[in-house]
């Protein structure tokens, strides 16, 4: 029996979170839920009322949102190597954090063609996208990785803003976020992951042309 149920779908941020579960070598067992109907089902949303994927049941523990499931699995496998070191806490949690809130809210906010008056944007979370995508920028300058030289889970949340930006232009390009996409997707951990989902993506498609 796996030690966690992983419910997800893989055209979802599901991929994240396999990524993390790659990442730390989790024994877990997948639940493909389809838009259609299971992930409206009543046992899953006793899960998750939310009705959206991903989440994790680990024993008693019930763990949904992306950034919230990172952190939970690195630190039930902390031998994995994934938590910061103390004096790495502070970039490890601010910035996995800031990519949970102003960078994925400036993200869909700028995909929806949504703006924020000037006057405004002291009320939400990013200000405005420009502002997000610079400061994103800056911070990647002259880092390999969220905490430095280390890779940490941080760098699986965070990361994957950035990968999912450069692969899908919700990022405009700049050298930092290619460097660092290339960095993380070089990963054995992101390549195992990846080739799951893009199987499954395929299978799925292939049933419904069929």
């Amino acid at each position: 029996m796996a030690d966690i149920d992983f419910y997800t779908n893989p055209m979802s941020r599901g991929q994240i979170i396999r990524w993390a579960l790659h990442e730390v070598a989790a024994d877990y067992e997948q639940h493909i839920l389809d838009y259609g109907g299971a992930i409206r089902s009543a046992d899953y949303l006793a899960i998750n009322p939310m009705g959206k994927v991903p989440a994790i049941v680990c024993g008693k523990d019930i763990v949904t949102e992306c950034a919230a499931i990172c952190a939970y699995l690195a630190e039930a496998y902390a031998e994995a190597g994934q938590m910061p070191q103390a004096h790495e806490r502070a970039d490890y949690y601010r910035w996995m954090f800031y990519a949970a809130g102003p960078v994925e809210q400036a993200i869909v906010a700028n995909a929806m063609g949504w703006s924020v008056p000037d006057d405004k944007q002291a009320m939400v979370g990013f200000g405005n996208y420009d502002r997000v995508v610079d400061v994103l920028d800056d911070f990647l300058q002259g880092r390999d990785y969220v905490c430095g030289d280390r890779f940490t889970m941080a760098d699986v949340y965070f990361g994957s803003q950035i990968v999912w930006g450069v692969e899908f232009g919700s990022l405009p390009k700049r050298g930092s976020f290619d460097a660092y996409a290339d960095r993380l997707r070089a990963r054995p951990a992101h390549r195992s992951a990846k080739a799951i989902d893009t199987g499954l993506i395929a299978s799925m498609q292939s049933s419904s042309s069929g």
